[in-house]
Order: C-alpha cells, then structure tokens, then sequence
C-alpha cells in the first residue's frame, strides 16, 4: 500500500529593511523547513505569513506596517518579528489581529508563534533540510552574519536598542557556516554586522580550534580564513579602527576583495561630534592615501546624512570638499529622519526640509560626478565580473565587479553573454560606462579569485 504524506504547513515570509534582517528571515525559515514546514511564495497559499519588519527610521517603520496590513488583508493570520517588534504596542494598536509579535533575532519566539498557529506535521519523508540551510539571496552569494547589536551610541541611531551591544559569534562557527554555504554553491560571501571592525571585542578576542590551528575572534583573522576558501569575500560595515590597515595586505594577496563598506555619516567635525561619532577626517583622508598606495584598485562605499540638526552650510560645504578630496567610488546619501528614542530628536536647530532636499540633491550631484569619472577611467581594462542574471534570448547578462555589492552599487552589463550561468565569474573588457554601471563583453572564464 502506498504511504499518504500528509499535507505540510505553509508559510510565507516578507523580510524588509536591512541583510542582517535578511539573515534573520533565512535562519527563521532554515528551522521551520528543518520541522516539515512548507514555503508559501504568496499570501494565499500561505497558512500563516511571517512579516519580518525594520525599525530604524520612521518611514522603514510605515512600510512595515504597511506590510503587516497587506499580509492582514490578503491572508489574516499574521506573525510580525524584527527590529519594530520592540514597538508592540504600536503594532497591536493599529492590527489587533497579529498572532503574535516578537523582536529581532528571537528566532525561538517566532518558531514557537508558528507552532501554535500552524502546527507542524512530524514526517520522515518531509523533515528534509539543505545542508546550508535556506536562503533568500541567489545561489552564488550569501550574506554572512558574523556578531549581532553594537557598542556604539551615536545619537541618530537605535540600532542598540532594538538589537543590544555586541554580541560576536565564535570564529569556527563562522567558518563552518562559510564552508556550508560554500558547499551549496555560493561563491561570494558578504560579511556584515552592525560593526563588522569591532567583531569578537566581546570574546577578548580568544582563539579557537580550526583546521589543526587555532583562529582569532578578529576581523582579520576571521577575514584571512574565509579567503583561504576560495570565494569572494567583500567586507561591509567596517568601521575605519586602526587595526583595518592589516586588511590591506589580504587584499594585496587576493584573500579579501578590494572593497571596504565603512559608514563615515558625515566630515564636518562638528557634526561628527553631535553625532556622536570620532571626528577624525583629516586622518581618514591620509588612511585613504596609505590604502590606494597598498591597494590601488581598491573600491571604498560609504553613506552620509544631510541635515542632521545642526549642520550649518559651513558644514555641508565642508563635507562637499572633503568628499572631492576623498574621490570615494560609491556614495549613498540619506535625508535625516527623526528616529523615535533617538538622541537626536532632542538636539536644537532642525534643518528644514527644503533645506535637507537641496543638500541631498547636491551630495548625489557631486558623488554621481566622482563616480562616472572613476568608471570611464576603467573602459579599455580587463575586470573579473561574477554573473548575476543571464538573458538567453537576448544573449545578454548582468554582472558585478569586484567594486560592486550586490543590490547597493553598480553593475556591469555584458553582451554575447548567454553562453554563460548565473555565478561564473568572468573576464570582462569594459567598452564603456555611465555614471553607475560598466558595460563589456566577457573575455573567459575564470576561476573566483
């Protein structure tokens, strides 16, 4: 007689805001699949829908509500979690029908909220899980979570609030997840934390056994093992701490890509101060210097906040300078927004709103010139490109360099590409450029660096 498998539990999951949420929403997923648990990939496939929000600005906030009422409307049998679950009060305010509210990383109390409301059905044939678990970003990157909360306490952010100090994950952890994920196909790893340079501060930075050796709880140590597996490792939310210069040498040796994400906020040493963040730009921009001597190819992003209360056009005209001096390759720019429990909402000398506006639109001016220049520097040269999207009837496809993060920075376009998969990297010759994305042609294969 043939076994009926009993019909498994759905679950649909929208995850907002940041990658370390994203991270968040995999783990969640990764546990409920690992009991039986069914995806559901819309609302009304769905038995219960998992809506995992941000909170760090109040419009993140808004369009997090704004997808608890979607799930609401559309489904009615809701779980909210992550960072606005500190608020839930707010949220069951406004939807007293939410199953359940949990808040970021509490990744038992969402579990334990989807039993009660879509209990589990135990089966050997259905309790399969993927060695490297499930995954929301596309086979060939991952992001990889290595601590959680933050020391810092600048005044516009809450990030300690809604996510505690730093917590920082042991290193062999680390490193066996990376080889998990390796394993399932990824090829690019995106290190991420609140403070990715401040990672194992809590762990004294102890060692660990790994591979016959010992590893650090260090950034460096934790980012020259990663590069020992073979992928791409790209480096985010590096706060610019001295010990970040012995992070050039991987990069020289091909270990780390030539990429730094670091949130420098602003230049004015006025503001930095207001913020609560060291004021040291003058040294930052020697440090430039040393890291493009070092490594002269190397890519630094980075994002600034424009009318934080305060900013005089002193300010800003300063922080205009120092970013023509500081030719940053990748700049994102943020109006200042009021945070609710944030320090700054107590500072004197609101910027209006107009104001914010002409600032914002002048930094994205001057930045989208600094960046069309430095990529019509790189037509006529040869880049590694990993293939992110592949379009068989053009024969076209989309990629990213070594300069490029996925989902924040630019792309590289590529023609008579649709012999190629998602995840190859390649040779590509750069033919032209605009001032966010390269265009080309693939050269070869080649092997990820």
């Amino acid at each position: 007689m043939a076994t009926i498998l009993p019909s498994p539990p759905r679950v649909g999951m929208v995850s907002l805001g940041c990658p370390k949420n994203l991270v968040d929403s995999e783990r969640i997923l990764t546990k409920l699949r690992a009991e039986g648990y069914q995806m559901s990939a819309d609302y009304s496939g769905a038995d219960v829908v998992l809506v995992n929000t941000c909170g760090f600005l109040d419009s993140a906030k808004e369009e997090s509500l704004e997808a608890i009422g979607e799930a609401i409307a559309e489904n009615g049998r809701v779980i909210v979690t992550g960072c606005m679950g500190k608020e839930a009060e707010v949220i069951r305010a406004r939807f007293p029908n939410v199953l359940a509210v949990t808040g970021a990383h509490q990744y038992e109390d969402v579990v334990s909220a989807v039993h009660e409301a879509a209990p589990p059905v135990p089966s050997p044939f259905l309790d399969l899980m993927p060695e490297a678990g499930l995954k929301l970003t596309p086979r060939h990157y991952s992001y990889l979570k290595i601590s959680e909360g933050c020391n810092h306490r600048c005044a516009f952010c809450i990030i300690p609030q809604l996510r505690g100090d730093l917590v920082s994950r042991r290193p062999d952890a680390i490193l066996r997840e990376a080889e998990k994920l390796m394993a399932a196909g990824t090829r690019e790893l995106l290190v991420i934390s609140q403070d990715t340079s401040a990672y194992g501060l809590d762990l004294k930075h102890a060692a660990w056994p790994w591979k016959g050796g010992e590893v650090r709880a260090h950034m460096t140590d934790v980012a020259r093992e990663l590069g020992k597996l073979g992928a791409w490792v790209r480096l985010h939310y590096v706060y610019p701490y001295p010990h970040v210069d012995r992070i050039m040498p991987l990069m020289a040796e091909g270990l780390v890509l030539p990429y730094l994400d670091i949130p420098f906020q602003h230049a004015s040493p006025k503001v930095l101060r207001a913020m609560r963040r060291p004021a040291n730009e003058a040294r930052v921009l020697e440090r430039l210097k040393e890291w493009r001597a070092m490594v002269p190819d190397i890519a630094i992003r980075s994002s600034f906040v424009v009318g934080f209360p305060g900013e005089t056009e002193d300010d800003f005209r300063y922080l205009l300078e120092w970013l023509e001096e500081a030719q940053l390759d990748r700049v994102g720019a943020f109006r200042f927004e009021p945070v609710e429990g944030a320090a700054a909402n107590d500072l004197p000398d609101a910027v209006a709103e107009e104001v914010k506006e002409e600032r914002y639109a002048r930094v994205m001016e001057l930045t989208a010139r600094i960046s069309a220049e430095k990529l019509a520097a790189k037509v006529g040269k040869s880049l590694d490109v990993i293939i992110d999207a592949v379009d068989a009837e053009t024969g076209g496809a989309t990629g990213r360099s070594k300069a490029d993060a996925p989902e924040i920075d630019g792309e590289v376009h590529l023609r008579d590409a649709g012999h190629l998969q998602t995840g190859d990297v390649v040779q590509v010759t750069v033919e032209d450029s605009d001032e966010h994305d390269l265009f080309g042609v693939p050269e070869r294969i080649a092997a990820a660096a």
